[in-house]
């Protein structure tokens, strides 16, 4: 056996209430003016966590927006000059997390990252933005948050729709991993235990959104998923939804959560070993079939077409996922791809 495994120099503060120690994480860093970035819709909250660090708070930013738009950063980078901020504190899901390593990467502050949802991108060195109607990928360690806290009551209000789709989100990071080039024995641990999680919490979260228990473990099985995402490589899964989202709009969660399922019956055949590891994580017999019947069973979308992309769009997308495909277990042609998007548009089930 030979493999490399590069550990993230993270702080991870977790557990219920662990917000009300964000001061105190600002204080530790040296930070003197820290600006709060969230999504327009979480305006009052940012403008809120930004006043209630008193002196040390110099305001917030309220323009994250999915898949990182290039001219978005550019005018939150514009405003965080203005505001003098020498540290950043990133509040919510993949936007508000991927805006505050966009910020990072380009001035060098130091950044704290408040997850809301399970996305997991708090965790990995990897920024991916769009530009010109194409999501790209910059992998660095300067992107990498100081501090992460994950406090489970912030999760508590994310409606079951968009906790099942950030779920599954999640569970793509770990199904990946397990099957990645440069997989580790750690990674595979972790990647194992990050679908049980996520498989025995996601139920409980959808039927029961107030259940602390679960959303506790739910979360952690997203930072074991988001662990894994960034100490390997992806592979077809996250190919396919950065085509889908970069280049045809699709919101995040909800492509990752069809295409996964789709993207694992593709590769089975190719890595029976990671297969057998997800098929033991759900506790079932068929790790394809166990997959769907859980995306069924907690509501998630079951279609391309539900999440708006167009028939007439499908040749595109397959073009543009096999111009420049990422490793892959199983070798990629555009017919094959084609087929397995075909199948994500309806909802196929092989």
């Amino acid at each position: 056996m030979r493999f490399t495994y590069t550990a993230a120099p993270m702080r991870v503060v977790f557990g219920a209430g662990r917000l009300a120690e964000l001061g105190a994480e600002v204080e530790r860093l040296g930070i003197q003016r820290a600006v709060l970035l969230v999504t327009p819709t979480q305006a009052e909250r940012g403008a809120a966590l930004a006043a209630g660090l008193g002196p040390r708070g110099a305001g917030s930013i309220p323009l994250a927006a999915m898949h990182t738009p290039v001219e978005v950063t550019e005018q939150a980078l514009e405003a965080l000059r203005r505001l003098g901020g020498d540290g950043l504190v990133a509040v919510g899901g993949g936007s508000a997390i991927g805006l505050g390593k966009a910020l990072a990467l380009r001035t060098g502050l130091p950044q704290i990252a408040v997850p809301t949802t399970y996305a997991g991108s708090e965790m990995t060195p990897i920024l991916g933005q769009t530009q010109a109607g194409q999501k790209q990928t910059i992998r660095s360690a300067e992107a990498l948050p100081e501090v992460v806290i994950y406090d489970v009551e912030l999760t508590l209000g994310l409606p079951p729709a968009l906790s099942a789709t950030s779920g599954l989100n999640a569970m793509a990071h770990a199904v990946e991993a397990l099957y990645a080039p440069d997989a580790n024995p750690v990674t595979s641990l972790q990647a194992e235990e990050s679908i049980r999680a996520l498989a025995a919490a996601l139920p409980v979260v959808v039927a029961r959104p107030g259940d602390v228990a679960a959303r506790a473990e739910a979360l952690q099985g997203a930072w074991l998923a988001g662990v894994c995402l960034g100490a390997v490589n992806v592979s077809l899964h996250h190919k396919l939804c950065h085509v889908l989202g970069g280049s045809f709009g699709l919101p995040h969660a909800e492509t990752h959560a069809v295409v996964l399922p789709h993207a694992m019956e593709f590769n089975a055949p190719a890595a029976p070993e990671a297969m057998a590891r997800v098929a033991r994580a759900l506790g079932v017999s068929d790790p394809v079939a166990g997959l769907f019947a859980l995306s069924r069973r907690i509501g998630a979308p079951q279609s391309l077409a539900e999440l708006g992309l167009r028939e007439a769009d499908l040749d595109r997308a397959a073009e543009i996922a096999t111009a420049s495909p990422y490793p892959n277990p199983r070798p990629v042609t555009r017919q094959a791809i084609r087929a397995l998007l075909g199948a994500a548009f309806t909802g196929a089930q092989a």
